[in-house]
């Protein structure tokens, strides 16, 4: 009986040690860990998805803590802390690397294009000046076109827009503090220089591109500040803005009934050539390194899309289009320029301070 009993209570013990083995190596018993950091304010929405933290704290173990800050800006920020930055562009990779030194790690994790926002009455009379076609249902800007009209001064009334008030402008977030205002600054370099900006032929373009940029007074230091006045103040404000494809797809998909009231009046436009914003993860210790492989799940990327309009697949999307129920998406992107390098763009940004 004796004999018994103790093999009984080896077997049990055995299938308790089993079952802890398969629960670890499941995962089950993994520590939740924490990953703080600094984040690009257009991606706080996606960040804030239930379904995403779910997917983070279900299959990683993980839960993000960040503060919203420009993509710029984060690179000079406090670091104490922090596990991780993940800002917009590979610009702002170039500009940790010099500052800070090389990441623990870095990845891309998906990408959006940089559009132009305006409304619709603005938009026939940018198709009345010959700078804006329409193609397979979607508007294209000449954007050379739109840069010389500026350059000249044109204003809002010589385009048939009397109720606007002064010269033709795009607005933009401050391109020495925030990742969109910078690219669209490198984009518009690209046109005044007939190519690519670089480190030889960008002095000569630089008081140009600084006269565009004084026309704007004030710029939102956030690309999610400056989207939503947008959208809150009306044409006469922001006749038209620089910004990201995700944000109206984002918008349309968590404010339904507001799109509903906006659609007729909002309208997206492709510049060509457009650049691509990388929103690249850097990985400032070990720890950090962990939210790459969970950003990239393939749960997190359907969502990445079909809810916030990022792209996971850099030249388009295999999904359908019509949860967002915005007209005039580009089902894949294909007039790119590539960006200006760093050192180059640290040229631009000394101009425009």
């Amino acid at each position: 009986m004796g004999n018994k009993t103790r093999w009984i209570g080896l077997l049990i013990l055995i299938v308790v040690i089993a079952a802890g083995g398969i629960y670890l190596l499941l995962g089950g018993g993994q520590e939740p860990v924490t990953l703080r950091g600094y984040v690009g304010g257009e991606k706080i929405g996606l960040l804030e998805d239930p379904e995403v933290q779910e997917t983070l704290e279900r299959e990683y173990q993980i839960t993000l803590d960040y503060a919203r800050a420009g993509s710029l800006d984060m690179v000079t920020a406090d670091h104490t802390g922090r596990d991780f930055l993940f800002p917009s562009s590979q610009t702002a990779l170039e500009y940790y690397q010099q500052v800070c030194g090389a990441p623990v790690k870095s990845q891309i994790i998906f990408n959006t294009p940089i559009v132009l926002y305006t409304h619709v009455p603005v938009l026939d009379a940018f198709q009345e000046r010959g700078l804006v076609t329409e193609r397979d249902g979607c508007y294209y800007m000449d954007l050379a076109g739109l840069v010389a009209e500026i350059e000249v001064g044109t204003t809002w009334a010589d385009l048939g827009l009397p109720e606007l008030y002064g010269t033709v402008a795009v607005n933009t977030t401050d391109p020495v503090r925030s990742n969109s205002g910078n690219m669209f600054a490198g984009l518009l370099a690209n046109v005044l220089c007939g190519e690519v900006a670089d480190e030889e032929n960008v002095d000569a373009i630089l008081p140009r591109l600084r006269a565009i940029f004084e026309k704007l007074g004030y710029m939102e230091a956030s690309s999610s500040d400056l989207f939503d006045q947008f959208l809150k103040t009306g044409m006469g404000a922001k006749p038209i803005i620089a910004a990201y494809e995700n944000q109206l797809l984002e918008f349309a998909v968590e404010n339904p009934e507001d799109w509903e009231q906006l659609k007729d009046d909002i309208v997206m436009i492709y510049p060509t050539p457009t650049v691509w914003s990388s929103h690249i993860y850097i990985a400032m210790d070990e720890a950090g390194t962990a939210g790459i492989d969970a950003l990239l799940d393939p749960e997190i990327q359907r969502l990445a899309w079909e809810k916030h309009g990022f792209r996971t697949d850099v030249s388009g999307t295999d999904s359908d289009n019509g949860q967002f129920r915005v007209d005039h998406i580009a089902p894949s992107i294909t007039q790119v320029a590539a960006m200006p390098s760093y050192a180059t763009m640290e040229k631009i940004m000394a101009a425009l301070s």
